[in-house]
């Protein structure tokens, strides 16, 4: 008999840990997630010691978890450069690859623009390294499926996936999958989109004739029509309409899915260049897509790639970032650049110097990123979780040198007075058109999600 109690006993404690815990797994402690943007990183950081830097790597290090986009390559140019490059020919020293381990990251996205640059072989080796570094990295793979898979980082606290896209990509970069009759193509994991161009009836009655003068044939009428490659419709208000390609948000959505039920965690990356009616403003697909991959279980959505913040979502509890910007950004102080960037200027590759391409590049430092100060504000975001809910999101704005010298810009430092006001502002009203609220207080701004139901 009283083995039998003990039976008993022993099974009905089972059964309520497994009620209590989902499929027989205790409930985990509260977890706290870095989120960052960008990172081209092409120099030391853990020789710096200034508060403001020390104590940015200070939260990010405090963390269980952290996360960061890696837009470089490591190598020693063992490899030349692929015929497109992302925009610049990335790439890094590999010893500088501990210095994203010693700044507290874990997890690393690796489909972007840059992924590319060196071709297959040199997103191979950079793998290599940043495997040995023990670094969890997404994104790249052998084929299409190696590069679409979610990645795990085991922490005490959570199982964390990783899954990585990016809709910014020169088209040799886009991996492939195999029949069997042939090798597949590595390369990254893509997001592809359509793009519709919405016109007025009299400027399509323009563009007709001007196709029919090029082509010596009428094009037909109608609402609509393909010339030069895009697709033009008539509507009542000029703009341009994007769509993500069905296929691909319906194969990541499978893989998130799948990582759903294998992990406490599950973020989805993408790196999107694309743009609304303003750099701050994210493309009609990205929303679609974001909100697509939380329906199939993502946990957080954090974008990255045009180089400047954008507005946050909560969407159904979880957070969607569509823009952290750049979290560093030194790419300006590359060792070598391949002939193509500098005939691209009319210089003279046996005697121009890397120096003499940034001049030529950004005008002496009167175009572009050096010249704007928005693309040298950005936050880092720390999520903090209960059982699987978000709890909190808080965004500590970070300065990255505007004006400073090219040795010195790109790395980030927390902001403070009006810098941090500045920052902060432009989160709240690029968050208010996606219904979230942002409230700052002592030079951080916080979204607290409304209570599930409640929406």
């Amino acid at each position: 008999m009283f083995f039998r109690i003990c039976v008993v006993m022993l099974i009905g404690a089972t059964l309520t840990a497994a009620q209590a815990g989902g499929q027989g797994t205790q409930p985990r402690e509260p977890f706290t997630l870095a989120l960052t943007g960008d990172s081209i990183i092409n120099q030391r950081l853990s020789v710096f010691k200034e508060p403001e830097f020390t104590r940015l790597f200070d939260l990010i290090r405090g963390t269980d978890a952290a996360f960061t986009n890696l837009e470089t390559l490591f190598h020693d140019y063992e490899m030349p450069p692929a015929h497109e490059s992302g925009g610049t020919w990335m790439r890094t020293e590999p010893p500088i690859l501990k210095e994203l381990v010693w700044a507290g990251f874990d997890l690393v996205s690796r489909a972007n623009n840059h992924a590319g640059d060196f071709g297959p072989e040199g997103s191979a080796i950079t793998s290599k390294y940043v495997r040995e570094a023990g670094l969890v990295e997404a994104g790249v793979g052998n084929s299409l499926a190696e590069a679409r898979e979610a990645k795990f980082l085991e922490t005490p606290k959570a199982r964390i996936a990783l899954i990585s896209a990016a809709s910014t990509f020169p088209p040799h970069s886009r991996a492939g999958n195999t029949r069997g009759d042939m090798p597949a193509r590595p390369g990254l994991n893509p997001l592809r989109f359509s793009t519709t161009y919405v016109i007025t009836a009299d400027r399509m009655a323009d563009l007709r004739r001007v196709a029919a003068e090029l082509s010596g044939n009428a094009p037909g009428a109608g609402d609509a029509l393909n010339f030069g490659g895009r697709r033009y419709v008539v509507g009542s208000q000029p703009g341009t309409r994007t769509e993500p390609l069905k296929e691909d948000v319906e194969a990541i959505a499978r893989v998130v899915r799948s990582a759903a039920s294998l992990a406490d965690i599950v973020i989805v990356s993408l790196h999107c260049h694309e743009s609304g009616a303003n750099r701050s403003v994210p493309a009609d697909f990205i929303p679609v897509f974001a909100r697509a991959v939380v329906d199939a279980g993502a946990d957080v959505f954090v974008g990255h790639g045009p180089h400047v913040l954008r507005g946050i979502e909560i969407y159904k509890g979880k957070p969607i970032f569509y823009s952290l910007s750049n979290f560093i950004f030194q790419n300006e102080t590359l060792l070598r650049m391949p002939s193509d960037s500098y005939e691209q200027y009319g210089l003279d590759d046996d005697v121009a110097q890397t120096a003499d391409y940034l001049d030529a590049r950004y005008d002496k430092d009167r175009r572009s990123f050096p010249a704007d100060a928005e693309y040298w504000d950005s936050v880092t975001a720390i999520t903090k979780w209960d059982a699987g809910n978000l709890l909190e999101v808080q965004l500590h704005p970070i300065t990255l040198g505007y004006k400073t010298s090219r040795a010195d810009r790109g790395r980030p430092k927390l902001a403070s007075g009006s810098d941090a006001a500045r920052i902060l502002e432009m989160m709240v009203s690029r968050s208010k058109p996606f219904g979230a609220t942002v409230t700052v207080r002592n030079g951080v701004g916080y979204i607290t999600p409304a209570p599930a139901g409640s929406r």
